[in-house]
């Protein structure tokens, strides 16, 4: 089971109706203090969405730094790097392969299959490169 901790929360205002995206990978947007979903795997997340507003303008709780539950894009074991995938849920990053996508936590709890919400350690405050 998966224990959510924040260390770092921040409010945002959504940039369009993210009510299906409760804790997937966001990003800011080009306005100031609004994040959307993570839409390429070579995004840099900001964080992961914890509630789910339903409407562009809606207040958006992100986990910046913490443990928190985040959409597996695929099985994911425990000690995976992960970042972003394409549609804002956590994939697997390797290490000198991935080396235009970020890594931002790494999991704790395994995921068996796409969909499956896994627990992790974020810091999205520093993000790396997987080169």
């Amino acid at each position: 089971m998966a224990v959510e901790l924040s260390v770092f929360m921040k409010t945002f205002e959504a940039g369009a109706d993210l009510s299906t995206k409760q804790y997937y990978f966001v990003k800011q947007d080009t306005t100031f203090n609004r994040v959307v979903v993570c839409a390429a795997a070579t995004d840099v997340p900001i964080g992961v969405l914890q509630n789910k507003p339903d409407a562009a303008g809606k207040a958006a709780e992100v986990m910046l730094v913490g443990l928190t539950k985040v959409s597996a894009d695929a099985a994911l074991t425990i000690g995976n790097l992960i970042g972003t995938s394409a549609d804002g849920q956590a994939d697997a990053k390797t290490v000198g392969t991935d080396t235009t996508e970020y890594v931002v936590g790494r999991v704790y709890e395994a995921a068996t299959a796409a969909g499956d919400l896994v627990g992790v350690f974020i810091n999205c405050c520093n993000p790396h490169r997987a080169a």
